[in-house]
């Protein structure tokens, strides 16, 4: 178990952040911009892409959404899971955020703000598919952009693994129930067929392939070759996500620049959930005495959203034009930046977290956190 945890540690001493994801909200920006000239000056071939539909799925986007979801399921060892025993206190913390607060607490927030307080600002026909696109933003935890956020905070990296193979088991199961409890609840009339599709398309079949994949590969060539696939894939998997933006903003930039203040609106019930449920996570993990290198992975994981997954669900249940692919857009628009505060703040804290009696110290979590700081 600890040369394992070194070597990871030892990768996670590297380049923690490529440029890309550093700056992931600038280049949504230039989708935006992107999206909005291509779809002025050539309306007819976006009209086109939005009628190659197949149950309601669009098919160009089912594309592109493979493309950026296999390459991080390659990445997901599920045998990962026999680790679970190991920080059992975190996992369940994480879980309990993750499947029995987030998706619930984001329901009440659309609620609150978009029902009530913000009703008056926002286009009333557009109300129901606003709710749902925070519903679908909520209710999947995130699965690449945690590693990242998990090697700046020196997280114990098998607990992050542990954590995101065992939730995207509970997707594949969970996150089509959750979505049509939250969106019943929400009086929005849940297409179960649409729903179910997606669920088949965008979790169980990616996490298949992924796995089967990752399988083809660790046996023919070992982690070395795993590592190679995975760096020959960043690219197109990083396009791909692109791509569906400039696809979203072209179908809908115009009307998007022409109301900054939904914009606005949508991302308050957004920033809320994270600091909410980072906040609670973080503390109940203080409260267990669970080390910090665990507890602060932790706060991420149950703070952070699998939007590629919320932004295709969307598309598929409510259409590119819709509030709910607007709202899952806005998710990955401020995606980076909170989530960079909140590693702030669980890095900054650790004095303060660490002082409860009883809490681990700093370097017994494991090898990989004094690696990764040499």
């Amino acid at each position: 178990m600890t040369a394992q945890c070194e070597t990871t540690g030892k990768r996670a001493a590297g380049n923690p952040m490529g440029v890309f994801e550093r700056y992931l909200t600038l280049w949504v920006f230039a989708c935006i911009a992107a999206g909005v000239a291509l779809g002025h000056l050539f309306p007819a071939p976006f009209q086109a892409i939005g009628r190659m539909e197949l149950a309601r799925v669009n098919l160009p986007v089912a594309l592109l959404i493979w493309l950026m979801i296999i390459p991080m399921l390659l990445k997901v060892d599920f045998g990962a899971l026999r680790e679970v025993r190991r920080h059992w206190k975190g996992v369940g913390v994480t879980l309990f955020i993750n499947w029995g607060v987030k998706p619930f607490s984001m329901a009440l927030l659309a609620w609150v703000f978009i029902r009530h307080a913000f009703a008056g600002w926002l286009p009333a026909e557009q109300l129901d598919s606003y709710v749902a696109g925070l519903i679908l933003l909520a209710a999947a935890p995130c699965t690449a952009m945690v590693f990242v956020w998990s090697r700046l905070s020196n997280g114990e990296p098998n607990f992050t693994l542990t954590q995101v193979a065992l939730n995207d088991t509970i997707m594949v199961f969970a996150f089509a129930p959750i979505v049509g409890l939250l969106l019943g609840l929400s009086a929005i009339t849940v297409p179960w067929d649409t729903l179910l599709l997606s669920v088949v398309l965008y979790i169980v079949i990616p996490v298949a392939v992924a796995q089967a994949w990752r399988m083809r590969l660790l046996k023919r060539g070992g982690a070395a070759a795993l590592e190679r696939t995975l760096a020959r894939l960043h690219g197109p998997s990083l396009a791909a996500l692109l791509a569906t933006l400039v696809l979203l903003f072209g179908f809908q930039g115009v009307q998007i620049l022409a109301q900054p203040l939904v914009i606005a609106l949508l991302a308050v019930p957004i920033l809320i959930q994270v600091y909410f449920n980072s906040g609670l996570a973080y503390l109940l993990n203080r409260r267990f005495k669970v080390a910090h290198c665990v507890a602060g992975p932790s706060a991420l994981i149950g703070a952070s959203n699998f939007f590629e997954l919320a932004v295709a669900a969307a598309i598929s249940l409510f259409g590119f034009q819709s509030g709910a692919a607007l709202v899952t857009v806005v998710g990955v628009l401020i995606e980076v930046p909170v989530m960079l505060s909140v590693v702030k703040i669980v890095n900054a804290s650790r004095g303060w977290y660490e002082a409860k009696p009883g809490v681990p110290g700093y370097d017994e979590c494991c090898p990989a956190t004094r690696i990764a700081r040499q």
